[in-house]
């Protein structure tokens, strides 16, 4: 038996952050610095999440407890099998230890197969078991083992039944704690099975018994067919079966001791031995292929907070990135027969505080209004638009505003219900202003809209004929 979970290079690393886990159940650790190492030494959120207890971990005294406890766990897991050595030869004993030297095959095949039949069976029902439902005391050998070890193993800040309740908790999310338990316990029972068979076999042969069986209120013929199902595996092995002539046999002969003392040494193998033998096996194999499960439960809600803290910390990154500025092809123009003699004059988006109308405005323009660019008010404008079909449209704008994918659309559409637009840049600064929204204009593909900060020239030509 060695101690294959504690050698897992990921187990320690678990154990101890869901050790940290069942510790900040009691109130959050400060754990400003262990977020920060954590970021730095890791991309992943669990493997942040893993460096962070590792970090408390060390502050608290967890890993230096751990290595105390891998250290000690093959010691104390030597000396329950040097318990159950000294066990088995006393079971031993009690079978052919008497004083008579007188055997009764069936009391002692029941001596030495009864409690194995009993807890393999509470084994068995336990695999069918929810896995919540192994509490301490069906963990048998297993939790004697870790519990043992855990207390040789504590320190002085007493940290090793926080590791241990971790360990039983990976062991259950994974499904391997029946499986753990079966690991320890069939191989101890295999050792056990392994001494009695050998002090059995080297009291019966250099020293004379007799076997035989007795009853009060059975019927002979039971003990014929008893003996004759029993020994039909074992015979399959080789081991001689008692026929009933040696079964009702008083005194046997030597020949029939003989094959008494085969018959239950080859029970004893078939029945105990060999099942508990498979059984280790077994469990090995699911440990093996089951062990990477040895991870905590991420999407518990301890966990989801520390990643969202996790993500707190890091910089801001941009997902949907602008990809530039894409040309697009202009609207076709209304052919001339669809135009009315209108002026449209609109303001788009301006700050409250500039008056409207401004002055100096034709005075036979159709429509003078005033819209703040919500969805709303734009679907209003291009319906009138789209009745009035105007000859043309002024678009009065912030000059220092900047133009958007909003503005861009909302200009294809006016140019898609009028003759001509031109955009008025109100409260231009300079060039620089007007130089931008004409450089937009071109890069959009807008280049049929005239801009110009200057009422007069954005009007020039719009007067009604």
């Amino acid at each position: 038996m060695t101690n294959t979970a504690l050698r897992e290079p990921a187990f320690p690393d678990a154990v101890i952050t869901e050790a940290i886990r069942w510790t900040e159940e009691t109130g959050p650790l400060d754990d400003a610095q262990a977020l920060r190492i954590a970021a730095s030494r890791a991309s992943d959120g669990h493997a942040r999440i893993t460096e962070r207890a590792l970090h408390l971990g060390e502050r608290i005294g967890l890993p230096s407890e751990m290595a105390r406890a891998r250290h000690w766990a093959p010691w104390v897991l030597l000396g329950l099998v040097a318990l159950i050595v000294v066990a088995g030869l006393g079971l031993a004993g009690n079978v052919v230890g008497g004083g008579e030297r007188h055997i009764n095959v069936i009391v002692a095949l029941v001596s030495l197969l009864g409690l194995h039949a009993l807890t393999l069976l509470i084994w068995l029902v336990g695999l069918w078991l929810p896995a919540g439902s192994f509490g301490t005391a069906s963990l048998g050998w297993l939790w004697l083992w870790l519990s043992l070890t855990a207390r040789v193993a504590g320190g002085k800040r007493g940290q090793a039944p926080l590791l241990l309740r971790a360990t039983t908790g990976l062991l259950t999310r994974a499904r391997l704690l029946p499986w753990a338990f079966g690991l320890v316990s069939h191989g101890i029972w295999s050792l056990s099975f392994a001494v009695v068979l050998a002090a059995m076999l080297f009291a019966l042969a250099f020293r004379s018994y007799t076997l035989s069986w007795e009853t009060t209120i059975l019927d002979p013929a039971f003990f014929v067919r008893a003996v004759q199902m029993l020994g039909w595996a074992p015979s399959q092995l080789g081991f001689p079966v008692p026929d009933a002539t040696t079964v009702l046999s008083a005194e046997p002969g030597a020949a029939g001791q003989r094959t008494w003392a085969m018959w239950l040494t080859g029970c004893i193998v078939v029945y105990g031995l060999l099942p508990r033998l498979a059984l280790v096996l077994l469990s090995a194999a699911v440990w093996r292929s089951r062990r990477k499960a040895l991870q905590p439960d991420w999407s518990e809600p301890y966990y989801r907070k520390l990643l969202a803290r996790f993500a707190a910390l890091a910089p801001a990154a941009i997902v949907d990135a602008d990809p530039g500025r894409t040309r697009g092809a202009a609207p076709a123009r209304l052919a001339p027969s669809e135009l009315q003699n209108a002026l449209f004059i609109i303001g788009f988006e301006l700050p409250p505080d500039m008056p409207w109308p401004p002055t100096a405005l034709p005075a036979d323009a159709a429509q003078v209004l005033r819209i703040d660019g919500s969805a709303p008010a734009r679907r209003m404008l291009l319906d009138q638009l789209a009745q009035a079909r105007p000859r043309a449209v002024l678009l009065v704008c912030h000059a220092a505003s900047s133009p958007d994918r909003g503005t861009e659309r909302f200009l294809r559409e006016v140019l898609a219900h009028c003759g001509e637009c031109r955009l008025w840049l109100a409260d231009a600064n300079g060039a620089g202003a007007a130089g931008r929204w004409i450089d937009w204009l071109r890069d959009t593909g807008l280049e049929r809209i005239t801009a110009s900060d200057s009422l007069d020239a954005a009007l020039q030509g719009l007067s009604a004929p």
